[in-house]
């Protein structure tokens, strides 16, 4: 009888060091899927560029947001000198997919933002800085607490270029006021 119990102790005892490995196998799977996720590339991205709208690329896969700048949402409208509506988003974005068209568009990562986007100052091969470029044009305004692009921005204002040539509302401001259906957080 006494060896009846120790097989069956000991198959429980091996069944429990199964579960315990698959349970720690499973765990690390996580973390290194976790840690892929939400890790910053430590290289440059380089590459043929998706343009999603004025601030926010596409390279192999990596959705990169233009740290710094705030281009128009591509819904979103301004108004000229003479009070006319226009589509500022659409021409946002349109004039970023041009500057890019046909160019290798390289990436230095910053970070990752709250939607997992690589936050990157991206530039040319002739080495310009696309993220200036954007504001110098007047696609976008100077962004976030460094104020990094303000003589860029001081510039196209001055000049009355793209959306200072007339008025408009500054894109995060728009957003508040414009929430996306899928952005909105469910009622508690």
């Amino acid at each position: 009888m006494a060896y009846g119990r120790r097989t069956a102790f000991r198959q429980r005892s091996e069944t429990s060091r199964w579960m315990i490995g698959l349970v720690m196998l499973g765990g690390s799977l996580a973390i290194y899927a976790y840690e892929k996720i939400t890790r910053t590339p430590d290289t440059p991205i380089s590459g043929s560029a998706f343009v999603a709208d004025g601030d926010t690329v596409r390279i192999e896969g990596n959705r990169i947001r233009l740290i710094d700048i705030d281009a128009p949402e591509l819904e979103q409208t301004c108004y000229d000198p003479n009070g006319k509506e226009w589509p500022c988003g659409e021409v946002a974005s349109g004039e970023l997919r041009k500057a890019l068209r046909g160019k290798t568009l390289t990436c230095q990562p910053h970070g990752l933002d709250q939607y997992r986007r690589v936050l990157a100052t991206c530039s040319l091969p002739d080495g310009t800085d696309i993220n200036a470029w954007m504001i110098r044009q007047g696609w976008a305004v100077s962004f976030g607490y460094a104020r990094v692009y303000d003589k860029e921005e001081t510039e196209a204002r001055s000049a009355r270029r793209g959306i200072w040539r007339g008025t408009f509302t500054e894109p995060h401001k728009w957003r508040e006021q414009h929430p996306r259906e899928d952005t909105v957080e469910p009622p508690r």
